[in-house]
């Protein structure tokens, strides 16, 4: 339905047609941003699926090791083994743009590259689970960011997808009809106003006609007296 505030003007009509035109463009644009986003998201879906059981599967393979760990040794050694870490650990945070979407990405660094330092006590008193446990969580600690990584992506790309959505429906369903409808109404005053034009100007051209007409015959009798 046109919008009762538009000007039956043919400036007017060329805005609106700019519009429409604007309108159409960005809509295909917004739609094919859609499509695209929502196949990197799926994929992101299918790595953060994997990701989650892997390393759901390392921190229960170390909760095995610290529990065997436990029951062969007394707890007092276990906390003080674990009481001083050897190792540290750096992270450093990034950005890159997926689509327009700003997703995080997780690197970190280790104080030292010897692998070993991740044990923080003497092989001496501690049982090699407690070795396996230590060994577990290290391992899986790239893939616990990677999955951080992943899920923070796949909530940012959800909200990009939703609001890109939301952009393509209102585009489709209320700017590109209103437009249209603009034109469509805009038209239709126009060439109502010229039909009424044209039928003004044929009737002054009768009545001129007609005048000369009635001047001739009084201009005849006027010579024939």
């Amino acid at each position: 339905m046109a919008s009762s505030q538009v000007n039956p003007t043919r400036m007017e009509l060329t805005k609106q047609k700019k519009k429409l035109v604007t309108a159409t463009k960005g809509h295909k644009l917004l739609k094919d941003k859609r499509d695209e986003l929502m196949r990197q998201f799926l994929d992101l879906v299918r790595e953060n699926m994997s990701l989650r059981q892997k390393v759901e599967a390392g921190i229960q393979a170390a909760n095995k090791n610290f529990v065997v760990a436990k029951a062969g040794m007394s707890e007092e050694t276990l906390h003080t083994a674990l009481m001083a870490p050897k190792q540290e650990v750096y992270l450093e945070t990034d950005k890159k743009n997926v689509m327009s979407v700003d997703i995080p990405v997780f690197e970190y660094k280790t104080r030292t590259a010897d692998e070993n330092d991740i044990y923080s006590y003497g092989f001496a008193f501690t049982s090699s689970d407690l070795d396996d446990a230590v060994k577990s969580l290290a391992d899986v600690l790239p893939e616990m960011l990677k999955l951080a990584e992943t899920e923070k992506a796949c909530q940012l790309m959800a909200a990009e997808i939703e609001k890109t959505r939301r952009r393509v429906n209102a585009l489709e369903h209320v700017i590109i009809p209103q437009a249209r409808a603009n034109i469509k109404y805009i038209t239709m005053k126009l060439d109502e106003n010229e039909r009424s034009t044209q039928i003004r100007l044929m009737k002054v051209k009768d009545m001129m006609l007609e005048e000369a007409h009635h001047y001739k015959e009084k201009q005849a009798a006027y010579e024939a007296e």
